[in-house]
């Protein structure tokens, strides 16, 4: 019997929704998109480009199907071409959701279009423009020649003449895809870090969604992205090789509720596919932890529960036991927050938290910190992305600081106590997959080891 072939390509309609600043509804359309497809019975698979939490788990309710963030740096191109391949298997459409401005950022929105061949719409916020938002889009197709625009979306259109105005100036290669009126019932909601999390506003959402879906239902839309023509989309040459299943037999407890919810799938998928075994536990009403080898405290929004997560003394006793047992802990941005002594919530009220690491966690008004940067572990370099506006202090001295990726300037501290590691950074696992499975086993003496042997490098380098 002949062995299937396996494939090495595959080809399905993809757009790459991009803008020329952040604020113009690019969420807000695509999701509208994710789900007007979706309502057509077409399966929509919606990538997120760069770092982001908040925007991915809304684009998976819009459109039924997880999300993944694909960034160039962070994840690296194998990775990113690796997901494109295996969601044209399925797809009838992808989308992919541009960061900030099109051309903002190393590496940028254009960056990943052009690598990959995605034509672009761009979403405008043309309110107080018209005549103008077509010298824009005239003046981001021509700013590179690696990237095609195939049409705009004028969002926040006042009237049928304002589109009339908008349409009649745009260049003849950029149709205009669609104007959609001003309506607050199609925005999203925000908050400090960005969009409200998609789990606390539910059916808020399924309303938008179906609100935005009219909209562009209206503008015949569907038709449009259904016949534009196929990108093809190469498997990578050389596969990256599976992970050893360093993990195996490992069950690792991972905290997710509201206050703790900035996890990427993917790195969720690379510790399933080491070996380990994932317990989920929410530190704001469980009272017990659920039997594991080792903790994960990703970020999220503590700052918002910090009463709830103090009022807790069950789940607090018995994360402290965890920690005095010198087993292993990763602490990202709000988990760092959490396991410090204290926590001032964005009411100003201060409330006790862990106290596995000396200090008091506090909000800091608009200024914050963001960036791409590896944390430089003990265990080896891993990637991630920094997103904060809080600032810890009176902390311990740091056992290392992260690297910028593009600043010579120190980037988050690095903190370890016993078992404990702990940074402002949000790791994406794949890129190191051995330095995190040497982080989830090791003893709090072993990784005092670590610690003293990172020291005495630096102080060598020094």
């Amino acid at each position: 019997m002949q062995e299937p072939v396996e494939r090495t390509s595959a080809a399905c309609p993809a757009l790459f929704i991009a803008a020329p600043a952040s604020g113009q509804g690019k969420t807000t359309l695509t999701a509208a998109l994710a789900r007007l497809l979706r309502n057509r019975g077409k399966v929509v698979r919606v990538f997120k480009t760069g770092p982001d939490y908040l925007d991915p788990q809304i684009l998976a309710q819009a459109s039924g199907r997880p999300v993944d963030q694909l960034d160039l740096w962070m994840a690296g191109e194998t990775y990113c071409r690796q997901r494109f391949f295996e969601a044209a298997c399925e797809a009838d459409l992808i989308l992919v959701e541009g960061a900030m401005g099109l051309f903002d950022g190393e590496p940028s929105s254009a960056d990943l279009a052009a690598l990959f061949g995605l034509p672009l719409v761009i979403v405008m916020d043309v309110k107080g423009m018209a005549q103008t938002a077509a010298a824009l889009v005239a003046g981001l197709a021509g700013f590179r020649d690696d990237i095609h625009i195939a049409g705009l979306i004028a969002n926040a259109c006042a009237s049928q003449r304002h589109r009339e105005l908008i349409e009649s100036a745009l260049p003849a290669e950029i149709p205009l895809l669609a104007a959609v009126a001003r309506d607050g019932a199609l925005t999203l909601p925000e908050r400090h870090l960005g969009l409200v999390q998609a789990d606390e506003i539910r059916a808020e959402l399924e309303q938008r969604f179906e609100a935005g879906a009219r909209a562009l239902d209206a503008e015949g839309l569907a038709e449009a992205l259904l016949q534009l023509p196929p990108v093809t989309f190469e498997a990578p040459r050389q596969a990256a090789e599976a992970p050893m299943p360093s993990l195996r037999g490992r069950v690792i407890g991972v905290a997710r509720d509201a206050a703790f919810s900035f996890i990427y799938q993917a790195n969720l998928d690379l510790l399933e596919r080491m070996g380990a075994t994932l317990r989920f536990f929410s530190p704001l009403v469980d009272r017990h932890l659920p039997p594991c080898d080792a903790l994960w405290l990703p970020g999220g929004y503590p700052e918002l529960h910090a009463a709830q997560l103090a009022a807790n003394a069950s789940m607090r006793d018995e994360l402290r036991r965890f920690f005095a047992a010198d087993k292993p802990i990763l602490a990202e941005c709000g988990g760092l927050l959490y396991c410090l002594e204290r926590l001032t919530d964005t009411g100003g009220e201060t409330h006790t938290m862990l106290g596995l690491l000396p200090g008091h966690g506090a909000m800091r008004g608009r200024r914050g910190c963001q960036g791409l940067q590896t944390a430089e572990l003990p265990e080896g370099p891993v990637r991630g992305h920094a997103h904060h506006r809080s600032m810890a202090e009176g902390t311990p001295a740091p056992i290392a600081f992260c690297r910028r990726q593009r600043h010579p300037a120190p980037g988050e501290a690095i903190y370890r106590q016993r078992g404990l590691t702990a940074s402002y950074l949000h790791l994406f696992f794949p890129d190191n997959p051995d330095a995190l499975a040497r982080l989830f086993t090791a003893s709090g003496q072993s990784a005092s080891a670590l610690e003293t042997h990172s020291i005495t490098s630096l102080e060598s380098q020094g």
